[in-house]
């Protein structure tokens, strides 16, 4: 006797996903799984609830291919300066922020861009010494890679005129030789090391702001890319049956043993827990186009004297040899390369790892692949690379990044089409909290290509836009793909987790620039109502047990 549903929706637009049947006319749910997928729910038995959609539109659960999850949870209470559109508006954020910090306790925040002022002039410590004297202040620029601190920071990591770069970092000098609070990649590091670590109470508090705002935005599952410390907070929530996001957890590759010596494999973590999943590690193979330290075969068509910076592990070999042996234990890797020369270096690494060891399914990834060689797109394609690319980076730093590296190289920038076109696999994410974690937003980033500062209103290298299907899909089934997770998820069908969102109009047939301006009414992970917006229950709902 067929098991009685928990919960049918019906009366809707239901796009599957699934290419064969692309459209169903009801969804049932019951155990936490879609139990039918169907075209009349009246043949269906009773359920616990039914919900009328009214025509709107019912989808998978985005999945988002790469966030810092728990970090973009703790922004959420830091100061925030990604609305800020000069110096002085700068400093007058951290002088209203500072005002009732206490003395001696670390102040952190960031989301600041240069590239966002009319001087486009980097930060300096003068800007905040002042008003920041009786603390130290850590300030991450939106791409991560570049930070401004203050004097009392750089004077906790001994950091003065006589410091030399670290492998792999820059401690940006001004004309007498005074560090200027900017660090760069692996100069960040010196002062993050003395920064105290979090509690577990700071990282749960963390990770449920984030959770809660992830449900809002229909985000039903996310790659994490963290530390190992974060996932003592995501076992404690998991315990204690709070998730409401499903987290596949990608550690730093210099864990990898971690994961070994635990028996986790990129195969063996599929289906074992339907919410915490280990098996991939993540590394850096160089910085950002932002900081300047993306690195390429040519120099910068603003800088001729910079190339971006390879990471140390990279240039001293280190990284080949962690993912040599990280993929000889089957643990999945997912590499973080920017400029074209990382990209090919990464794929220099990838190849000898096809030649010389043994066939797997491996799904090796590259994490942004931004700017490509036009050589190597065939061999991203060869070697089935998944390329794990954040869309809305692309109208972010589409405002400058032509005057960083020229035509000839913006025109490989964020290939997203091409990489299609080459069947390469494709997910998408969003870095957060680099760029938003709305998924709508990375969809209109996909299709439009228009910048954020209006400038390009018909796409910055629009031949490189993509369909909103095919942006749907990369969102949901290709981010399933990318985690070994498509037996599970990505697609609506009879078996997998019941994680459903409903949108507010059906994104296919909206005018693309309003694709940014769509709203979820209704988030469901494992067949639970997570968020409902008021439409559906005349209220607003949150949490894992709405249901």
């Amino acid at each position: 006797m067929p098991m009685t549903p928990e919960i049918i929706l019906k009366d809707g637009i239901f796009w599957t996903g699934n290419k064969r049947n692309p459209y169903a006319g009801y969804i049932a749910c019951g155990n936490g799984r879609i139990s039918q997928v169907g075209s009349d729910a009246s043949t269906t038995e009773p359920a616990g609830i039914v919900l009328d959609l009214d025509g709107r539109f019912a989808m998978p659960g985005f999945i988002d291919a790469h966030t810092h999850f728990r970090v973009g949870g703790a922004m959420l209470a830091r100061i925030d300066l990604r609305e800020v559109r000069s110096e002085k508006e700068f400093s007058e954020l951290v002088r209203t922020s500072a005002r009732n910090h206490p003395a001696g306790k670390w102040m952190l925040g960031g989301n600041w861009d240069h590239e966002n002022w009319e001087s486009r002039r980097l930060p300096s410590k003068e800007l905040i010494d002042k008003d920041t004297s009786s603390f130290p202040l850590f300030l991450d620029r939106v791409d991560t890679h570049m930070a401004l601190v203050n004097s009392r920071a750089l004077d906790a990591a001994g950091i003065s005129r006589q410091t030399p770069d670290p492998p792999g970092g820059i401690i940006v000098r001004d004309a007498n030789g005074e560090p200027t609070g900017i660090l760069k990649d692996a100069a960040r590091e010196m002062v993050l090391r003395h920064i105290p670590e979090p509690t577990l109470e700071d990282l749960l508090r963390d990770v449920r702001g984030a959770m809660r705002l992830a449900n809002t935005l229909g985000v039903t599952s996310v790659n994490e890319i963290g530390p190992g410390r974060d996932l003592k907070a995501y076992m404690d929530l998991s315990k204690q049956d709070e998730l409401s996001v499903r987290i596949n957890m990608i550690l730093p590759i210099s864990d990898y043993r971690f994961l070994v010596e635990g028996g986790m494999t990129a195969e063996s973590a599929v289906g074992k827990d339907e919410w915490i999943r280990l098996g991939a590690v993540k590394a850096f193979a160089d910085g950002s186009l932002g900081a300047g330290t993306a690195w390429f075969f040519d120099n910068y068509a603003d800088d001729f004297s910079n190339f971006g910076l390879p990471t140390a592990p990279l240039s001293s070999g280190e990284l080949e040899r962690l993912a040599m042996d990280a993929d000889s234990n089957h643990v999945q890797l997912a590499i973080h390369a920017i400029g074209d020369r990382a990209v090919a270096s990464v794929l220099d690494i990838y190849g000898k790892i096809e030649g010389e060891h043994q066939p797997w399914d491996r799904r090796l990834r590259i994490e942004h692949a931004q700017h490509l060689h036009e050589d190597d797109f065939r061999r991203f394609a060869e070697m089935n690379v998944v390329a794990s690319v954040q869309p809305y980076h692309c109208i972010d730093d589409g405002r400058w990044a032509t005057k960083k590296i020229g035509d000839d190289r913006a025109r490989f920038a964020f290939p997203l089409k091409r990489f299609l076109d080459e069947g390469i696999p494709l997910a998408f994410g969003t870095d957060w909290p680099v760029a938003p974690l709305d998924p709508l937003k990375g969809i209109y980033a996909a299709v439009t290509r228009a910048t954020t500062d209006g400038n390009n209103p018909n796409g910055w290298i629009p031949e490189q836009k993509i369909g909103v299907e095919e942006a749907l899909r990369a969102y949901t089934f290709g981010s399933a793909y990318a985690s070994h997770e498509d037996g599970d998820k990505g697609t609506l069908e009879q078996g997998k987790l019941a994680d459903i969102v409903v949108l507010s109009e059906n994104p296919f047939n909206v005018p693309p620039q309003e694709l940014k301006d769509l709203k979820v009414v209704l988030t469901i992970v494992g067949g639970h109502i997570v968020y409902s917006d008021g439409t559906l229950f005349g209220k607003e709902l949150h949490g894992n047990s709405s249901t």
